[in-house]
């Protein structure tokens, strides 16, 4: 199965990829247009042959709008979405690229797409059952 891992945000979009049981950081969107992203995301699954989209939500009035970004993913994409919980994951990115070294200005480009990759991780395994 493949899958493709969203931290949806309103400036930036946070992406990460896996087939099989590791996740792995695949970039970021910039967020200017609903339109625009979801044009991305058609790109990317088709390239990729993504079977699912996993996008992590958090609290607040910020996991209203990203359940609703994700209803329209699903609904113009039709690639199935998954809503996993993902508090703490921007902190936990953050936490691990101060620790790898990363500069501030690469800790800045990588953050959304590392805190991606951590919420499909986290998905993964959780499900490792299911993926042997």
């Amino acid at each position: 199965m493949k899958y493709l891992a969203l931290d949806f945000g309103l400036a930036t979009v946070g992406l990460a990829v896996s087939e099989g049981a590791l996740a792995q950081p695949y970039g970021q969107l910039h967020n200017t247009s609903q339109e625009k992203l979801l044009k991305q995301m058609a790109a990317i699954c088709k390239d990729l042959g993504i079977e699912t989209i996993i996008i992590g939500v958090s609290e607040g009035k910020m996991a209203d709008i990203t359940r609703q970004f994700a209803a329209t993913v699903e609904k113009h994409l039709h690639v199935p979405v998954i809503l996993v919980d993902e508090t703490l994951s921007s902190q936990t990115a953050t936490e691990y690229l101060v620790k790898s070294g990363a500069k501030r200005k690469k800790r800045q480009t990588q953050q959304h797409q590392t805190a991606a990759a951590i919420i499909l991780q986290s998905y993964l395994d959780e499900h490792e059952e299911n993926l042997l």
